[in-house]
């Protein structure tokens, strides 16, 4: 049994395995999804059922996370899925 890193889901605040997890990654002024959780930049973690929750975009919490107005396409790429 070896070390599973956690990480806190930024809508719901439950805490899953890394693994479990989609991650959000800002570099720079871009922003992306990072399926390897390797990339660089500041990282803001979503669990499966907060991802497509309605509250993600009422409540603005990716724009908590990364400090900074979030562009209308991530929540909407984020809602797509």
């Amino acid at each position: 049994m070896g070390y599973k890193p956690e990480r806190t889901c930024i809508l719901c605040r439950g805490k899953f395995e890394k693994s479990q997890l989609l991650r959000i990654v800002k570099n720079g002024e871009c922003f992306s999804k990072d399926t390897t959780h390797k990339k660089d930049g500041r990282g803001a973690y979503l669990c499966c059922k907060c991802k497509n929750s309605e509250d993600l975009i009422k409540k603005r919490v990716l724009d908590r996370a990364f400090r900074m107005r979030v562009p209308d396409e991530i929540y909407d790429l984020l809602k797509g899925e």
